[in-house]
């Protein structure tokens, strides 16, 4: 029998749900390792809030806030010139190593001074837990990439720049990336018009693609705003008066 089937009988045998490791002081009591277990003593939440408060004693300088969200998922958030450097803080800590970056995106609130907020979700495969790390900048105001520390950030930052129009410095091809070439504006933004500002037509006499103002005839800018998901008016059925004012009659009648 090999090795490998050996160590699948005994794993169903003892129906190990976990792995354990032995205490370097009672080698007679088995310590859990994953803390949603019954046997461990702290819940997740507790060994999050120990790292958060760890994290900001480490890097005191960036870190501005740490915070829970209602989830009860860890948010750290820091200063725009403190990014890389937590960043790769929290990738190569020995207690850390969120080595997987899983997502680069990006809040619009016009009515901040630093209308942009910033995510990055990290990963962890080796503690199997959760880390948002949040920062913030404007329109005109660059952000440090990523990309040095984490090679997946290149197309995420490629998309935030597109729909948003954060620029990030140093990144190693900037470029809009589902928009087409020459598009104006940055369509997820929160001022930008739903009609956009262009359209794309294929022109027959010059043998490509234009792009031309928009424009909208008269009956598409009537709205019934007493029902705004209703496409088909004409075909509204509606319930006679002397039928919706009598009361139901009950079996007795």
């Amino acid at each position: 029998m090999s090795y490998l089937k050996r160590l699948l009988l005994i794993s169903k045998k003892s129906n190990f749900n976990y792995f354990v490791r032995t205490s370097s002081c009672d080698h007679s009591k088995p310590v859990v390792c994953n803390p949603n277990s019954e046997e461990s003593d702290q819940h997740p939440y507790s060994y999050l809030k120990e790292f958060g408060a760890y994290v900001n004693e480490c890097l005191p300088k960036f870190v501005q806030k740490v915070q829970f969200n209602h989830c009860k998922e860890l948010e750290i958030m820091v200063a725009p010139e403190g990014l890389l450097p937590t960043m790769q803080f929290l990738k190569d800590h020995h207690n850390s190593q969120m080595e997987c970056l899983m997502e680069v995106c990006a809040i619009d609130v016009p009515g901040r001074v630093f209308r942009f907020e910033l995510i990055y979700n990290l990963l962890s495969l080796r503690y199997k837990s959760r880390i948002r790390v949040k920062t913030y900048t404007d329109e005109v105001t660059p952000i440090d990439s990523v990309t040095g520390i984490y090679k997946s950030a290149d197309w995420p930052e490629r998309e935030v720049w597109d729909l948003h129009g954060v620029f990030f410095a140093n990144h190693p091809d900037l470029r809009r990336i589902l928009t087409d070439y020459g598009f104006d504006g940055h369509p997820l933004r929160k001022d930008f018009p739903l009609s956009g500002y262009y359209e794309s037509r294929y022109d027959d006499e010059k043998k490509r693609v234009v792009l031309e103002p928009v424009e909208f005839a008269q009956e598409f800018r009537q709205f019934d705003l007493s029902s705004p998901w209703e496409e088909f008016r004409a075909f509204r059925e509606e319930l006679p008066e002397k039928v919706a004012a009598e009361p139901p009659k009950t079996k007795n009648e």
